[in-house]
């Protein structure tokens, strides 16, 4: 039997952290204020959320936002028992449907 010489091909690199699963977060100003805007992947959403916009649920497994006020660091206090899970095309038409 004659040796097959080993591959020596580089293993690819993994995937930027925001295509994983909980994205980086991003700030959005519009009329209703300043918003810090995390956008997750399926994968990484297990519970039921209730979006705001529409108020229909927002599955396990379903790509959505997570939003939360822009004011400081994300702590209790500075806007970690005000954020909430949207549906990407909710929160983009939040400004024709009012706010939350």
């Amino acid at each position: 039997m004659v040796p097959v010489p080993r591959s020596h091909r580089r293993r690819p690199d993994p995937p930027p952290r925001g295509l994983l699963g909980a994205g980086v977060d991003r700030s959005v100003s519009g009329p209703d204020g300043d918003w810090v805007v995390r956008e997750l992947r399926g994968a990484t959403s297990t519970k039921t959320y209730r979006c705001p916009g529409c108020a229909q649920d927002i599955p396990p497994g379903v790509p959505h936002l997570v939003v939360w006020p822009s004011r400081g660091t994300f702590s209790a206090g500075d806007g970690a028992s005000e954020r909430r899970h949207w549906h990407r095309a909710c929160f983009s038409a939040r400004g024709r449907r009012g706010t939350w």
